[in-house]
């Protein structure tokens, strides 16, 4: 038994020095102290904080009144729209969980959704009634549908009576909402892509929402009322906590509800915009779009994760003037948790080197707590010499509650008291990571462990090489090889041959790609090319 201290006496938490951690407090806080300023964006809407607050009580409201409460799913599809963001605020405000779905799911995917988070009702976005009117006439049970009413879009079909609008007038611009009775109660609810069957409920909490929204401001160095451009989808592990980071940082949202080149660089001009996150891909794109697009005068900030993005992308970009950070996460982990922490000394090295330096993954965000590779079945970190390959594992309070109704996998992810990420990576001597692949995506040939990163990483370096993927396909003689799925660019001629020679010259040989087929690469809603298609891909050539 631990004995009592003198740090123990009559020091016991209360109401006026204890109040659970929460991102609701952020959007509080900064309508009361910045009524006034702008708060949304989306095309001719704009709101300022007083209204967003008032809004998202009255959502809260009319929730509570519909009997929404503690423990419910309240579900929502939805393009990067202001009700989205809303919803950020609104249904935790009544004291229920939000679930975002991912606007690219099928119909029977989203009812798997609906069904497994027993969801009590479901926000929908007019672009996305077709698919969702197929899903609930999967749904075991009773939701009440809201339609979301978006002049600016053209199409879609109402499914319901009632209307987002017509559901705020219900509520009250003064409810008196509370905090969570414990910050580890649930806020959010988001599922992972379910390539390998049904996707699994990840569940966050007050208190990691909360410290990750903060953390993004202190990794990312934002000045208050910084305006940020909602390229990142914020169904996508609720947009790396970036609505609540927002409120928090008494910034402007700017709304899209597509991501091409042209809107975005319009933002930038129209709109000041200084920040947006966006996967690889996006930058890919914005790097690659044409000059006359390209007319911005401030300084950009563009926060960027999912598969490692090319070093000659990140030197493209910040060619331009926009300044690239580099972090890493998963679902489980809130989003970003790594960051590739910038040092002074590095600005002294040339564009080229500074790019390898930021394509590493880097060190933990200011809210994990722990970060190491080490080999899967000892738990024992691997040598950091750059080299030695092991699993990546997180530790602390932006690490997933769990997965909803799912104790095995929960138990299986928390290995040791550490989350297994399912990620390989190495650690440098300088205490950075660098992923290299998912363990799935390692290619073993001859015995040698080739990374997919590494070779697709030569691949971009290729003048014609627009995006490219590389996953194993199955030899007789090797066990495997790489096989590249490359996109040129537009008018680019390559051949097979060039494309294999030029990687010889790039790398090990026995790490360069023996097979090349040209063509667009599968994607999914964000951004990340599809490996497990390009797998069955290859296959099939075998």
């Amino acid at each position: 038994m631990t004995a009592t201290t003198i740090y123990q006496q009559h020091l016991a938490k209360t109401r006026a020095n204890f109040t659970p951690l929460s991102p609701l407090s952020y959007l509080e806080r900064t309508a009361a102290i910045y009524p006034d300023y702008p708060s949304v964006v989306y095309g001719a809407r704009r709101f300022v904080w007083a209204e967003t607050y008032a809004r998202c009580q009255r959502l809260a409201s009319a929730l509570v009144a519909r009997g929404v409460g503690t423990g419910d799913t309240v579900s929502i599809i939805a393009a990067n729209i202001p009700e989205l963001y809303e919803a950020h605020f609104g249904v935790p405000m009544a004291g229920a969980v939000l679930n975002a779905i991912n606007t690219r799911l099928d119909a029977p995917i989203i009812a798997f959704i609906l069904n497994h988070a027993e969801a009590k009702v479901l926000l929908v976005d007019p672009e996305f009634s077709g698919v969702v009117k197929q899903a609930l006439e999967q749904v075991d049970h009773d939701i009440l549908v809201i339609d979301i009413e978006d002049t600016s879009f053209d199409g879609g079909e109402r499914l319901a009576d009632l209307t987002y609008e017509g559901l705020l007038s219900e509520g009250a611009s003064e409810f008196d909402w509370s905090l969570p009775a414990d910050e580890w109660d649930a806020i959010t609810l988001n599922y992972t892509s379910g390539t390998t069957g049904n996707p699994k409920g990840v569940v966050y909490h007050h208190r990691g929402a909360a410290l990750n929204a903060t953390s993004n401001i202190l990794t990312w160095g934002m000045p208050q009322h910084s305006i940020y451009l909602w390229t990142l989808p914020m169904f996508h592990c609720n947009g790396w906590c970036f609505p609540w980071t927002m409120a928090a940082n008494a910034g402007t949202s700017v709304c899209l509800r597509s991501v091409r080149d042209e809107p975005i660089y319009r933002a930038f001009r129209e709109e000041g915009v200084t920040h947006f996150c966006g996967a690889p891909i996006v930058l890919n794109m914005l790097a690659n779009a044409p000059d006359h697009l390209k007319d911005f005068s401030q300084q950009i900030k563009v926060m960027t994760a999912g598969a490692p993005p090319p070093a000659k992308v990140i030197e493209t970009m910040e060619g331009m003037g926009v300044e690239v950070t580099h972090v890493y996460g998963l679902t489980e982990t809130y989003g970003p948790s790594v960051v590739c922490a910038w040092k002074g000394e590095w600005n002294e090295k040339g564009p080229e080197d500074r790019a390898a330096l930021k394509v590493r993954q880097g060190v933990k965000y200011v809210a994990l707590s722990g970060l190491m590779v080490a080999d899967p079945e000892t738990m024992e970190p691997v040598p950091s010499d750059g080299e030695t390959m092991g699993e990546i594992f997180m530790q602390g309070n932006i690490v997933m509650k769990g997965y909803l109704k799912n104790a095995e996998a929960t138990d299986k992810a928390f290995k040791g008291g550490w989350f297994a990420s399912g990620d390989l990576g190495v650690m440098h001597p300088d205490g950075y990571i660098a992923l290299k692949d998912r363990s799935k995506d390692i290619i073993i040939s001859g015995g040698e462990n080739i990374s997919s990163v590494e070779v697709e990483d030569a691949l971009y370096k290729h003048p014609a090489v627009m995006e490219a993927a590389v996953v194993a396909r199955p030899d007789e003689k090797w066990g495997e090889t790489p096989c590249a799925f490359v996109e040129l660019k537009p008018q680019a001629q390559v051949s097979e041959a060039d494309i294999i020679t030029f990687c010889r010259d790039h790398m090990a040989h026995f790490k360069a790609p023996k097979t090349v087929v040209f063509g667009a690469l599968p994607k999914t809603s964000t951004g990340k090319i599809q490996k497990f298609i390009l797998r069955d891909r290859a296959r099939e050539l075998s």
